[in-house]
């Protein structure tokens, strides 16, 4: 952030040339921070509710840490999604602390905060157990942001009592992830039984007929039950921030 532009607000606002409230509009509007390779947009918290997370895939391990090194400081608290471990080794030289969850492929800093009250959690479910990195993408997103969130995995069609064993837990949710590959049919199955939204994420888990997710996304998308949206395939991680809204708003 630009000093002499916050000293200008500062002086504004305390010489009552504008208020507290224009003050804050005005955030929303600064500029990106420009590292020559990355533009981070530092104050989409301010606009949105939610702070940039750092997509990993593609990225190179400097490029990762780089960013993160500006970004910290600013947000206490960052997210790397689709990260791996040398990802990780290079971030852990900028910060010490950074946590790193193999099967999410998600870098945390600045831990978990807690999670906000509301009448029930996130309820995140797996057809299969295959689908767990894609889930835990998505549960520790929604936890990076604020959630309560309960893990149901391994709850698919093809041993339907699975589901119904869990379903009192399920019912308790405010919002439920439904994640499934092969042909993708949890979806349908969670959205006839809850009152609820249902995000459906379909999976690149499949014989080659999936078609890499082709096949659970065109089937998701063809649900017959009602309050099911689709998110991409394998994105977890947008799952869990379009629950975050519908759950406490952000």
């Amino acid at each position: 952030m630009d000093t002499a532009y916050l000293e200008k607000l500062l002086y504004q606002v305390k010489n009552r040339e504008m208020s507290v409230g224009q003050a804050l509009e005005s955030f929303k509007t600064l500029p990106y921070e420009d590292l020559g390779y990355a533009n981070i947009d530092q104050h989409r918290n301010l606009r949105t509710g939610q702070a940039e997370v750092i997509f990993g895939e593609g990225k190179t391990p400097e490029q990762i840490a780089g960013i993160v090194s500006h970004m910290i400081k600013n947000n206490e608290r960052i997210l790397v999604t689709r990260a791996d471990k040398q990802d990780y080794q290079a971030v852990m030289q900028t910060v010490p602390e950074a946590e790193y969850d193999e099967t999410a492929r998600i870098i945390l800093i600045g831990g978990k905060p807690e999670p906000v009250k509301t009448k029930g959690p996130i309820a995140v479910l797996t057809a299969g157990t295959s689908d767990i990195p894609v889930a835990e993408e998505a549960a520790l997103t929604a936890e990076y942001l604020g959630n309560e969130v309960d893990r149901i995995y391994d709850v698919g069609v093809a041993g339907i009592h699975r589901l119904f064993g869990r379903l009192d837990r399920i019912l308790k949710a405010d919002v439920v992830i439904a994640i499934a590959g092969m042909e993708g049919a949890l979806a349908s199955v969670v959205g006839g039984l809850v009152q609820v939204p249902v995000i459906a994420v379909p999976t690149s888990v499949g014989y080659g007929a999936n078609f890499g997710g082709l096949a659970a996304l065109l089937s998701m998308l063809n649900c017959c039950a009602n309050g099911i949206g689709v998110v991409n395939i394998d994105n977890g991680y947008g799952a869990a921030c379009l629950a975050s809204k519908i759950r406490i708003g952000k």
